[in-house]
């Protein structure tokens, strides 16, 4: 609790109430007419019909009041009001709200990763960070690498941050941990990138730099349509890099989560070569997978 020291002034209608640090940077006059809205404490203040005028500057608040009431009265009562005020709202003026990000921890097929969810967006796109050379730009993996040096890589994508572990402990040793330091991140406003992310709609343009064949598109149109929302769902990403017509093999390059993960081929072999067959047939007879 802010410590407040009632002190009398020369002049017997006012009253000053000094506090132990600097209050606001110049000084604020404030009657009944002044704009308060702002300034918690003033509404507080004028509460009392006998508050007429209120001084701020330095490390005090002097009040001004009317005759009708004597500060033996009312000075201890004004007190415990200033300082119940300075605890809410140390520097006068209403403190904004931080926004507030619950993050809740998710397993993800990859039992390297895990992905940390955020009840608000973190950005539009994603970004792919594959080690701590590579974090340059990415204040938040930046502070995950010096935090935890069991992080590896850190993928963060719409409103999630999936992380790799490497194998010095297993998630349910330090899930919390990173969990807590992701929200405190966060929640203490520090930017999460100062890089513009990869967009979801050309999550490749950084490996070809050509448009899809017609063929192409066709195979691209179905993952998006049936394999990408699941597998984004699990902290990780699929996107179409290459296709061989004469083999009919379809190439993926996967991100995130499914990067590295021992179900990966199991998955594109059991799940997405199947849904590609059945599709598009006459274009699909195998899938390849390529780590990111």
């Amino acid at each position: 609790m802010k410590e407040i020291i009632i002190e009398p002034t020369e002049n017997p209608k006012v009253m000053k109430f000094v506090t132990d640090y600097n209050l606001i940077p110049g000084s604020l006059e404030l009657d009944r007419d002044s704009d308060i809205s702002e300034i918690p404490l003033a509404q507080e203040l004028f509460n009392y019909p006998f508050v007429n005028r209120i001084f701020i500057t330095a490390n005090f608040i002097a009040v001004a009041k009317e005759d009708t009431v004597e500060w033996e009265h009312v000075a201890e009562s004004l007190k415990n009001i200033i300082e119940d005020e300075l605890l809410a709202n140390p520097r006068i003026y209403l403190q904004k709200r931080k926004e507030m990000y619950q993050i809740y921890s998710e397993m993800t097929p990859n039992p390297a990763v895990m992905k940390f969810i955020s009840s608000k967006m973190l950005m539009d796109g994603f970004i792919e960070v594959k080690s701590r050379e590579e974090s340059e730009g990415v204040p938040l993996a930046q502070e995950l690498y010096e935090a935890f040096d069991f992080v590896k890589e850190i993928y963060v994508s719409d409103n999630f941050v999936a992380v790799t572990r490497d194998e010095q402990f297993q998630w349910h040793e330090i899930m919390n941990q990173v969990r807590s330091f992701i929200a405190e991140f966060l929640q203490t406003g520090k930017t999460i990138a100062t890089i513009e992310p990869h967009q979801h709609e050309n999550p490749v343009l950084k490996i070809i730099n050509r448009e899809y064949t017609n063929d192409e598109q066709k195979i691209s149109d179905i993952l998006n349509e049936y394999v990408a929302p699941a597998v984004e769902n699990d902290g990780g990403k699929i996107s179409l890099i290459e296709y061989d017509q004469e083999n009919k093999t379809a190439k993926m390059l996967l991100q995130g989560a499914c990067s590295g993960c021992p179900s990966s081929t199991a998955t594109l072999k059991n799940g997405i070569q199947n849904i590609l067959k059945q599709f598009v047939p006459e274009l699909v007879e195998n899938v390849e997978a390529v780590n990111g």
